[in-house]
């Protein structure tokens, strides 16, 4: 038996090694051959405006140490509105395309870019939009075009913003399994959908104030675009006004009902080309790495460090999607120690989590902050955690219709006593004290140990209070009256002192340059990630058996399915007490 274990294992152990070398040379012919990836740009070239897979603000740098192989990614957003500034100068680019675009930007990056393609029109380019159907989103970012044509048998939703919330109680008495919901703040909505089956008038005060807020937003920059009055753009949003081609062009949302084919003819005669020739075609996220070569001056010895934190607090290392203590508490100590460093901006795109890493990342930039300044610019959400590590900034940047605030906190835990009693399971405890068995998902919440919790949550959430009345320069008593988990716009936040100035990233570190007390600088964005010699296989092979799960599960059960399946594990996932944002805001 020894003999055939010592021949079985050396036959594992000669495939592995095989599988390894094999692979091993795939990835260094692949790693020698990324060195001359450039994009060639032609003269009378356009930029076409895919934003099919640019949903981050960050896309990310990769250290694979096993290697010692170094990757910087450029498909984020920072990288898109760098390209765009890029070809605003760049005399070979002479438009942008927006094709058929299927964006997944959220509202605060829609408008960066939509802005960012208004300073690229004044430099005499133009913008070109085409779409067989514009869901509302995505005509808010093709409504800066030039033109903006709609396939004949296409349509344009246009009708206002809604947003839905299902609520559970009915179902977790009917399955038996519950969650223990215990909160602070009468807004605190994230968890309203356990404990009601219906919405509560707080609930949807907030909700009402909000979607006002983002609609008059995305009617303002209509409006200018469009050169229509925002009564105007209400009128046609109540009547359905642009369900149809017809209706659309009528009310002025579209300049063109055609073809594709006649889209691109349009262009050909726009670049003076005949109908015959070709014209260049350059991906923005090709032209975004190019672009990544030129557009930072490395002789500027001043630098303004950029740190991203985007995603769920969750804790640990983080990664591009996860903001983890580890990774951002690196990168401000790096930032804090380097002298070439003069000024920290902190991009924050946060629904909010743990509060805990929260804490432990406020701690970091206090320490910073006494060393250089550091300034926050809002994306998407700064929201309730996300909003903890922004308040002890120097100064706090917002989009309009970034979503803040949600200051509050909850802790939640499951319980299934009830389906346990109907499928007859009895889970008993031996204990040595009093408290020693904390909670049992079997056992109804003991009141004693629900009072424990709380007391934790009113701790938390009274230092949350602190946090942000320090920063903010407001008593706990004024923090207060404006937290409760209510959740605000930008603009809306400005106006009670959450925020004090709206602008986008480019604004937030042209201010830092100005406390950093530099006229000359360029940026350097953070955090750099760490992964395996798996993720390196798989990204280079794309073989099934090296693709990550989360590929994997895509491929099977969709974008969407996904998604879904992503919220229920972060709600199993969550440890300790939360301080999250009540809610997502899509426009559909």
């Amino acid at each position: 038996m020894r003999f055939l274990g010592n021949v079985l294992a050396t036959i594992v152990g000669i495939f592995i090694f095989c599988m390894i070398f094999f692979f091993g040379i795939i990835i260094i012919g692949a790693i020698a051959g990324s060195g001359d990836d450039s994009v060639k740009v032609k003269k009378n070239s356009i930029i076409e405006l895919d934003l099919s897979k640019v949903s981050l603000d960050y896309a990310g740098k990769t250290n694979y140490k096993d290697f010692n192989y170094f990757e910087a990614h450029h498909d984020g957003v920072t990288d898109i509105l760098n390209a765009i500034e890029a070809a605003k100068t760049d005399e070979k680019i002479k438009g942008i395309s927006i094709l058929n675009n299927q964006s997944q930007l959220g509202l605060a990056q829609s408008k960066a870019v939509r802005d960012k393609l208004e300073e690229f029109k004044k430099s005499g380019k133009f913008v070109y939009s085409y779409s067989n159907s514009y869901s509302q989103g995505e005509y808010y970012l093709n409504s800066v075009a030039n033109q903006v044509y709609l396939n004949p048998m296409g349509e344009l939703d246009f009708k206002g913003l809604s947003a839905e919330i299902l609520y559970l109680k009915e179902l977790q008495e009917k399955a038996g399994v519950k969650m223990e919901v215990i909160r602070h703040g009468k807004f605190k909505s994230a968890v309203e959908p356990y404990l009601a089956q219906e919405m509560s008038t707080e609930n949807r005060e907030q909700m009402t104030v909000l979607l006002n807020s983002v609609w008059s937003t995305i009617v303002a920059d209509i409006s200018e675009s469009r050169k229509l009055s925002v009564a105007q753009l209400d009128a046609i949003a109540n009547s359905l006004g642009a369900r149809t081609p017809e209706l659309a062009i009528a009310n002025k949302l579209i300049d063109k009902i055609a073809y594709e084919d006649e889209y691109h003819d349009a262009i050909r005669a726009k670049l003076k080309l005949d109908k015959k020739e070709k014209y260049d075609i350059v991906n923005i996220t090709d032209y975004a790495q190019k672009a990544a070569s030129t557009v930072e001056d490395y002789s500027k010895e001043d630098i303004i460090a950029v740190i991203y934190a985007q995603g769920e607090i969750a804790g640990g290392e983080g990664d591009v999607n996860i903001i983890g203590e580890g990774s951002i508490n690196r990168s401000l100590k790096e930032a804090r120690e380097d002298d070439d460093v003069k000024a920290i901006v902190l991009r924050v795109d946060s629904p909010g989590g743990s509060a805990l890493t929260s804490e432990l990342i406020w701690r970091e930039i206090e320490i910073t902050k006494k060393v250089k300044p550091v300034v926050v610019s809002m994306g998407n959400y700064a929201a309730s955690g996300g909003y903890y590590i922004a308040a002890n900034a120097d100064r706090i940047f917002a989009e309009p219709n970034t979503i803040t605030g949600s200051i509050g906190v909850f802790g939640m835990l499951p319980n299934m006593s009830q389906l346990s009693k109907n499928i007859g399971i009895n889970a008993e405890q031996v204990k040595t004290h009093e408290n020693a068995s904390g909670y049992s998902i079997f056992e109804p919440i003991d009141e004693k140990f629900k009072g424990f919790v709380l007391e934790s949550i009113e701790k938390t959430y009274a230092t949350f209070l602190k946090r942000v009345g320090d920063g903010r320069k407001m008593t706990t008593e004024q923090v207060d009256a404006i937290a409760q988990g209510r959740v605000w716009t930008g603009i809306d936040a400005q106006k009670i002192g959450l925020v004090d100035e709206i602008g986008g990233l480019e604004t937030a570190i042209k201010y830092a340059a100005k406390l950093g007390k530099t006229n000359s600088y360029r940026t350097e964005n953070f955090p750099e990630y760490e992964k395996s010699f798996e993720d390196l296989l798989a990204n280079f092979t794309g073989m099934a058996m090296f693709k990550t799960k989360e590929q994997l599960l895509k491929e099977q059960i969709g974008e969407e399915g996904f998604q879904m399946l992503e919220q229920i594990k972060r709600v199993k996932s969550r440890k300790g007490i939360q301080a999250m944002l009540p809610y997502e805001v899509n426009i559909h």
